[in-house]
């Protein structure tokens, strides 16, 4: 009876696993997934083993609190009223929204050392990691780490109590 297949294939076979392969395979975080699939640039970079990257998802439960959905911005329908989203133009925006949001939780770098301040994607804001009691926090906002739920090729997978600020 044949064992289980490794997460991370030796080196030289050929079929390296990467993040595109491993997103979808954690249940709690499956809309987070979906949107990373619906955002072409971060769809490439989780499928590309030369770019590590640490995908900070939030939990299906973060996302369904949020008081908007992530394609969302208040200053849209400000602007544009309540069909800021309709037609050619608002489907670019809800894109463009949804985009940010993927990219904010997109760290380029994996690994990634605790205290090491760096940039998300599409953020210019400084970020970093401690732990304390035991706890992965991500600064600032001290959203907690819930797990690492994969490591491959190219980075890793880690799951968050809540949303990283993308306003």
């Amino acid at each position: 009876m044949p064992g289980p297949v490794p997460e991370e294939p030796s080196t030289g076979s050929g079929s390296e696993v990467v993040l595109s392969d491993v997103m979808g395979r954690d249940r709690s975080i499956n809309l987070f997934a979906g949107f990373v699939r619906d955002i072409e640039s971060a769809s490439l970079r989780l499928d590309d083993s030369c770019h590590n990257t640490t995908v900070l998802a939030p939990l299906n439960s973060a996302i369904e609190r949020l008081p908007r959905k992530p394609w969302e911005d208040p200053r849209d329908y400000g602007a544009l009223g309540p069909n800021a989203y309709e037609g050619e133009d608002g489907h670019e925006r809800a894109q463009r929204n949804l985009r940010r949001f993927v990219e904010v939780h997109m760290i380029p770098a994996n690994p990634w050392p605790a205290g090491e301040k760096v940039k998300a994607i599409g953020d210019d804001q400084d970020i970093w990691w401690e732990e304390m009691d035991g706890t992965k926090l991500i600064q600032p906002g001290n959203i907690e780490v819930v797990s690492i739920a994969s490591t491959v090729t190219n980075g890793q997978v880690w799951i968050l109590r809540s949303v990283r600020n993308y306003a």
